[in-house]
């Protein structure tokens, strides 16, 4: 599951995510009907049209193949709130449900699933890195930071507040802007303070929340998804 976020403003990631998958042995399948999974009209209360993209989710990946996304936010969504959206719907619930345990946060997939924490990956350079909100609602804790530590040549660096908020929240970022704004600068100065040369997230939101407040206060940390330093050689 590419996501919306990744398909528009980080597509990088994705082809990393499929290219990683492929060197660890799998065979990667691709639905070209994916699209949005519904959690910005879920997030902002429009509960008609989540269910429709929900819908539209689960039959675009209804072939019972594991569901891997480059995404913790989208990945809870299926997971946590899918389930939520159908409760009470007799024939739509037993299929969030059945989605929802096939889905799985790319960090998650390689560290508890395949149990794999070296993948080969190798990457010169000082890497901080940012725990995304959403991991914590599919109980994840150091599993991306495992994979990154693994990573041959990397000096890994833990920011102060690592796992605070960035400020991003989808659609919060553009109702509550100045909120949002002191989030991610506060949360930009403590990535600042670790003098890294790579910021590592696993969310493209957060990545392009905190790289748009990087590039603006004219630092020189560039930003990666996990996927895209997994795959470096």
């Amino acid at each position: 599951m590419a996501t919306c976020l990744g398909d528009v403003m980080r597509p990088d990631a994705a082809v990393a995510t499929v290219r990683l998958l492929r060197r660890l042995g799998l065979n990667v399948h691709f639905p070209e009907r994916q699209t949005c999974c519904g959690q910005p009209f879920y997030n902002s209360g429009f509960m008609d049209g989540a269910r429709d993209l929900a819908r539209h989710t689960i039959e675009a990946f209804a072939d019972g193949r594991t569901v891997v996304v480059p995404s913790g936010s989208c990945a809870a969504m299926v997971r946590v709130e899918f389930p939520h959206l159908f409760h009470d719907d007799a024939e739509w619930a037993p299929r969030a449900r059945d989605l929802a345990t096939r889905t799985f946060e790319l960090s998650e997939f390689l560290v508890n699933q395949m149990k794999v924490v070296d993948v080969g990956a190798r990457f010169e350079g000082k890497v901080a890195y940012h725990y995304a909100c959403h991991l914590r609602g599919l109980g994840l804790k150091t599993e991306a930071e495992t994979l990154i530590r693994n990573v041959r040549g990397v000096e890994y660096i833990a920011p102060e507040k690592q796992d605070t908020c960035c400020g991003f929240g989808g659609s919060f970022a553009v109702r509550y802007p100045q909120i949002s704004g002191a989030m991610v600068n506060e949360k930009s100065a403590c990535i600042t303070a670790t003098h890294a040369d790579v910021l590592v997230s696993t969310d493209a939101g957060c990545l392009m929340n905190i790289g748009g407040a990087l590039h603006r206060q004219q630092q020189p940390i560039r930003v990666m998804h996990l996927a895209e330093l997994l795959e470096c050689r």
